[in-house]
């Protein structure tokens, strides 16, 4: 039961986080939405299992169980991780990763500094989600799309030489400038049609 509950205060605070981030970036709506799969039965009761506090359950559950049913549950559902932009090529017929849209790479942002706080703590520093971005960059190799690695590099090494101010001023006007390119898109969709 003590493990359900930290796990609990851990996605919540984690949530919580993430929804201040996202205000700051412009798009309120994804971190209101952010992460509630996470208190889904199958996300829930594997987190729980398998939390320890200092790293992700879903690392964990590999271990023991060589696949993590939580995480692929989570990835199915959750437009601000990469996994989620895979699709058949039809050139080739392959599994490949699609670019992410802007606005969820801003969202992964959100996710990627709230996540380095929580597990971090007093550790933390504006250089922390871009060090364990780039640690993990050769291990992503292909799965991610190479469009979508770079912008959220970008945005985390604006991060780390800016600080969360001026960062979180610029996905505003990042996210602002994407609005109104998806709206014109819409507009011309409509007329050719």
């Amino acid at each position: 039961m003590a493990k359900a509950l930290n796990h609990f205060r851990t996605i919540t605070r984690h949530r919580h986080e993430v929804i201040r981030n996202c205000f700051k970036a412009g798009i309120p709506w994804q971190g209101l939405k952010h992460d509630l799969s996470k208190y889904s039965w199958t996300e829930f009761s594997e987190g729980a299992r398998y939390w320890q506090g200092t790293r992700s359950p879903n690392d964990r559950e590999r271990e023991v169980k060589g696949y993590s049913e939580s995480w692929m549950h989570h990835k199915g559902r959750n437009r601000h991780h990469f996994e989620y932009w895979t699709d058949y090529s039809p050139v080739d017929k392959k599994i490949k990763p699609v670019e992410m849209p802007t606005r969820y790479v801003v969202e992964m942002f959100c996710d990627r500094v709230a996540a380095s706080k929580i597990y971090q703590g007093d550790k933390y520093t504006d250089q922390s989600p871009l060090t364990y971005f780039l640690n993990g960059k050769t291990r992503r190799g292909e799965m991610i799309h190479p469009a979508t690695s770079d912008l959220i590099e970008k945005y985390l090494t604006h991060l780390a030489e800016n600080g969360e101010e001026k960062t979180f001023a610029y996905l505003r006007q990042v996210i602002k400038k994407d609005k109104e390119e998806r709206k014109k898109r819409k507009k011309e969709l409509k007329n050719a049609r």
